[in-house]
């Protein structure tokens, strides 16, 4: 990716260059630049926001009563993993930030779910719990579930596009949370069944 946009910004300053429209290209690129700066700083107070909700909601346990509910969820979506193992309980911290369009948010307990995803793996290699057992280096079906699902993300309130509108003056910003939700629900659906095919043919 670095590559792809240097080159698009080398590309760019040549073609300015070429067809004398040097002055054009550096006043956009200052424009851009200041752009950015105040995007940032709206993203920021968004997302400072909903962080510290979610905190906030983790101490209050609010966060491990959803992970209870989510129970019979988690054990469609991941019936390898036994009740009570800590991934279950950043699976649902994830999937709730995604759920409120927070995925900053999510990508922490996303990063701590892989890695009980992958100690979960270790016990079964050690032959302390049951199910398949995959080469190091070889993603489970929890891992490939979760990876999926993760990447669908159902939103209820995509906040990071909602930000985006509003710092780009959209005269409604909430205006995407439909089709938003109507998106991410097909492709959450689509998802889920792909995952559970796959999985199926791993098996066998």
């Amino acid at each position: 990716m670095n590559y792809l946009w240097a080159g698009m910004i080398i590309v760019g300053i040549i073609f300015g260059a070429f067809n004398g429209k040097m002055p054009e290209v550096t006043n956009e690129a200052l424009d851009s630049a200041k752009e950015a700066v105040t995007l940032c700083i709206t993203m920021m107070g968004v997302m400072s926001f909903w962080v510290g909700m979610m905190e906030i909601a983790t101490k209050a346990g609010v966060i491990e009563l959803a992970s209870k509910k989510m129970g019979p969820l988690l054990k469609l979506l991941f019936p390898g993993i036994p009740e009570g193992h800590p991934a279950r309980e950043h699976i649902a911290v994830n999937f709730i930030s995604n759920f409120l369009g927070l995925g900053w948010a999510a990508t922490p307990a996303g990063l701590k779910a892989m890695e009980e995803l992958e100690k979960l793996e270790e016990e079964r290699r050690q032959g302390r719990l049951p199910g398949p057992v995959r080469k190091r280096g070889v993603a489970s079906n929890e891992m490939c579930t979760f990876l999926i699902l993760n990447i669908s993300s159902l939103q209820l309130i995509p906040m990071n596009i909602i930000a985006y509108r509003s710092q780009y003056g959209s005269v409604n910003p909430t205006a995407i949370v439909g089709p938003a939700i109507a998106a991410t629900a097909v492709s959450t659906a689509a998802a889920v069944v792909f995952c559970k095919i796959v999985e199926g043919k791993r098996r066998t």
